[in-house]
C-alpha cells in the first residue's frame, strides 16, 4: 500500500509493504485506517452542517419578523511603534 503525506516540506510517498518490522507495518495500517475513517466522518459532518445552515437559512427568510437592524461599528485603530 502506497500513501503520500503532504506537509509544508512537500508531499513524501511512503510503501508500507515495505516496512520489515512486522507490528511497525501493522500499526501503520490501523493508523491509515484511522485516518481515513476521520476524513470520511468530516466529510459527512461538514456536508451535514451545511445542509442545517441551508434550512435555517430559508426557515430565518420566512419570518421577516425575526429581522435585526445592525448598527454600523466604528473601530479606531491605533499604531503603535517602538523606537531602538
Amino acid at each position: 500500500m502506497i500513501i503520500s503525506i503532504k506537509n509544508d516540506e512537500g508531499v513524501t510517498s511512503y510503501d508500507v509493504n515495505k516496512i520489515e518490522n512486522e507490528e511497525l507495518q501493522n500499526n501503520a495500517r490501523v493508523t491509515i485506517n484511522k485516518v481515513g475513517t476521520l476524513e470520511v466522518l468530516l466529510e459527512a459532518l461538514n456536508f451535514a452542517s451545511a445542509g442545517h445552515r441551508n434550512n435555517l437559512e430559508t426557515l430565518l427568510k420566512d419570518t421577516p419578523e425575526a429581522v435585526v437592524e445592525s448598527e454600523e461599528e466604528t473601530v479606531n485603530e491605533e499604531a503603535s511603534t517602538e523606537e531602538d
